[in-house]
């Protein structure tokens, strides 16, 4: 899971269903020793915290580091889309971000995760052969967006050493 203590803000956008908990949203609350909170329309972005994209809004990290949602049409058939999250989190952020893709049976989150690494942030990337669906790592991974490519485990391993 995360490394304890972290003193860093965590976003995480996956495909899901309004009103539905899902298997990570209840591995973080469960493991992570840090509060999980969906985010709303101007939330601010605060350290210590954990926070869900909601379905059916694209999450966007706007400059003075608070969220806003969006309505528009789905990226990749995707709303939330993780393309949106983070290249709003490259405009904002630059290098001083951290993300990381996971399995996924569509694209989204590669030209973001490619817009991250010119920015400067470490960019992660589940490994193919370890992901249920591979075609979002195979994405990125082809567009040369991942610092790292990694097995679940050896992704963990690097989240312990600190350098996020």
């Amino acid at each position: 899971m995360l490394p304890p203590g972290l003193n860093k803000a965590v976003i995480i956008v996956i495909h899901r269903k309004k009103n539905f908990k899902s298997k990570i949203e209840i591995l973080f609350d469960e493991n992570s020793g840090m509060p999980l909170v969906e985010i709303s329309d101007k939330d601010k972005i605060n350290k210590g915290t954990i926070y869900i994209a909601p379905a059916n809004y694209h999450t966007l990290v706007e400059k003075g580091e608070y969220f806003s949602l969006d309505v528009s049409e789905p990226v990749w058939f995707s709303k939330p889309s993780i393309d949106v999250t983070f290249e709003s989190a490259a405009e904002v952020y630059n290098e001083h971000c951290t993300a990381i893709l996971w399995s996924g049976a569509n694209e989204d989150g590669a030209q973001g995760l490619l817009k991250l690494k010119n920015a400067g942030s470490l960019t992660i990337v589940q490994h193919p052969d370890d992901a249920e669906f591979p075609q979002m790592p195979n994405a990125a991974i082809s567009v040369n967006a991942a610092d790292y490519v990694l097995r679940t485990n050896d992704i963990y391993e690097l989240l312990q050493t600190g350098i996020l």
